[in-house]
């Protein structure tokens, strides 16, 4: 008498339920990744060869290619920036300014701004992005 299987059972992974797993891990990166940085200004900063970078920056005005300013990601008039550079500059012992603007405007725009600090007596630093040599 022989005892024999007719039918061999292979061995089966399940995948149906993969696909699910994949799309919430992709849903949950997607969600994650624009809630990392919500309140950033998107500028293309003008290019430097050097790369040093200040340990300490206090106050940043950054000016969009829109000509939209920001103190310290506050968005502000520019007839309003003098003030609100006063009221930042009175909160900081020793007061460094950081310039961070788009590479499209003109050097007038960067001259305006400029003229403000003068007027107030304030150190400031135009920021750039280093470039690869």
């Amino acid at each position: 008498m022989k005892l024999k299987r007719r039918h061999k059972e292979a061995a089966e992974v399940s995948t149906e339920s993969l696909n699910d797993i994949m799309f919430f891990l992709l849903l949950f990166f997607l969600i994650m990744s624009t809630l990392a940085n919500p309140s950033v200004i998107k500028l293309t900063l003008p290019s430097s060869k050097s790369a040093v970078q200040m340990a300490k920056q206090q106050i940043t005005i950054s000016v969009s290619a829109d000509h939209q300013y920001f103190v310290n990601k506050t968005p502000i008039a520019f007839t309003d920036l003098e003030n609100a550079l006063k009221i930042e500059l009175a909160r900081t012992q020793s007061p460094t300014v950081v310039l961070k603007f788009d590479n499209s405007l003109t050097v007038q725009d960067l001259a305006d701004v400029m003229q403000i600090g003068y007027n107030l007596g304030v150190k400031m630093v135009l920021s750039t992005k280093a470039t690869n040599k």
